[in-house]
């Protein structure tokens, strides 16, 4: 029933997007100062733990229930396709050459027997009250509907699990996990479903703006979260004062890899097909991200005279962030302009931005993930190919009108509203739930959350100066 080629192509892809939060933990980690590696760590691996447990009670139904209700402990068929073949039979329904031999046959009562692939059709042996019969049904065979629960599970893990990087080293473990376990239900899941809910969803399909894997869904809403916690936090102890630098560069480097490998099944599998989408959105992926390694590289050559390896990362990153959006619409040529355009956008927010303005965004989830989504965003209504389009507008620079480009800004502009709105009141909520203070006290900070939080330590055996 099912087409084997996608169905194995989505499992690899789902494995690669859940190793995507342990990568985080490694990026991050790397970042961290020594005294904060463990709890930088941990706050990415308690995401997973968190999320993959309310993701699978409620968050895939808040986010893809289809008929609007909210159904717990699955509310999904255990033996359904996803994609083409779900609504076989409303398909056949209208379809001119089998809709009337299905009334005329079944009064109404047809099961689906089963799916034979015959070419670029379906073949579906229907059962009926008076014997069976065969129908050629214009559509493709799925793969089972439990694959689209996994999926989305490892893509609100590494969702929230990049709020975190806002917070290290000052915000309590606890106020972490109660923030996120509300924030994926009524923020993330919510604005999946505005994006990526079909028929009706107010950003997707209403709005007409283009999201291939989360610009929006992903990127702003994450990245525009952390600023909001990190400004509800307030700064760490010395910001602005003490230099706060990557205590171990290897991870940097090895969570970029982790992050950079599994970015192919992010973006690759949101083609849901292993066909030539999929593969476009590959190509691109590896061009974007070594596009903006290269201007990362370049930029901070021309500023301070030095390009390092923590950059090289960043840059690789921020290129995986702003081909998010885009990847399955644009061409090879647009993904390495789009990789170049977006380090010097990123570098100037975290470099200047930052500081001008006086935001302690701790490990930069807004500078890279917030500003590359949006700037993503706004390119793909630029270079998005109208062939390629989910709707009937193309890119600006192909067709001259700005209608797309005008619905990605509005897509934007939406999700900003909506996360701002609700991540305050989360916010808020916990705090007053943690009597007043999402903050760790002085005495915690100035130690390390590692010891004082966890009583554990990265380097138990190093005796350095942090």
């Amino acid at each position: 029933m099912f087409d084997t080629g996608t169905t194995a192509f989505m499992l690899v892809c789902v494995m690669l997007v859940l190793l995507m939060t342990p990568g985080l933990a490694f990026f991050y980690g790397g970042l961290a100062r020594r005294k904060n590696v463990v709890n930088t760590m941990f706050m990415s691996m308690m995401v997973l733990g968190v999320v993959g447990v309310v993701w699978v009670l409620a968050g895939h139904s808040f986010a893809y229930g289809g008929d609007g209700s909210i159904s717990f402990f699955g509310g999904f068929d255990l033996l359904g396709s996803a994609g083409a073949v779900q609504g076989m039979l409303d398909s056949a329904a209208s379809t001119p050459d089998t809709a009337g031999m299905l009334t005329s046959l079944a009064d109404g009562s047809v099961k689906l027997s089963s799916v034979v692939i015959d070419g670029e059709q379906t073949q579906a042996l229907v059962t009926v009250a008076t014997g069976e019969t065969y129908a050629t049904l214009p559509i493709e065979a799925g793969y089972p509907e439990l694959i689209d629960l996994a999926y989305q599970a490892a893509f609100a893990m590494i969702t929230t699990a990049i709020i975190t990087g806002s917070l290290a080293g000052r915000m309590k473990f606890g106020a972490v996990v109660a923030f996120v376990t509300i924030w994926v239900l009524l923020v993330y899941a919510p604005l999946a479903h505005m994006v990526w809910g079909g028929d009706g969803s107010l950003i997707g399909d209403t709005i007409g703006a283009l999201d291939f894997a989360g610009g929006d869904v992903v990127h702003i809403s994450s990245g525009l979260t952390g600023l909001i916690l990190c400004l509800i936090l307030g700064k760490r102890k010395g910001f602005g004062i003490v230099g706060y630098r990557p205590h171990n560069v290897p991870f940097v480097v090895l969570g970029a890899a982790l992050l950079w490998f599994g970015w192919f099944g992010f973006n690759g599998g949101s083609a849901f097909a292993a066909d030539g989408v999929a593969a476009l959105a590959i190509v691109n992926t590896v061009a974007a991200s070594a596009a903006a390694l290269l201007s990362w590289s370049a930029i901070e050559k021309l500023k301070t005279g030095k390009s390092t390896l923590v950059g090289a990362a960043t840059g690789l990153v921020a290129g995986l962030v702003v081909i998010t959006p885009a990847a399955g619409f644009v061409e090879p040529w647009a993904a390495v302009i789009m990789g170049i355009i977006v380090s010097p956008i990123c570098y100037f927010a975290i470099s200047f931005l930052k500081h001008k303005i006086g935001y302690d965004d701790a490990l930069d989830a807004f500078g890279c993930h917030a500003v590359g989504g949006i700037t993503g965003g706004i390119l793909t209504g630029l270079f998005c190919v109208p062939e390629l389009s989910w709707t009937e507008f193309g890119g600006l620079f192909y067709t001259g009108d700005i209608s797309l480009l005008v619905a990605q800004v509005l897509g934007i502009l939406i999700t900003v509203v909506y996360v701002t709105i609700f991540g305050l009141i989360i916010g808020f909520v916990v705090k007053l739930i943690f009597k007043g203070n999402l903050a760790v006290d002085a005495a915690a900070e100035n130690e390390g959350l590692d010891t004082a939080v966890h009583g554990e330590s990265a380097y138990p055996a190093y005796n350095g100066l942090d």
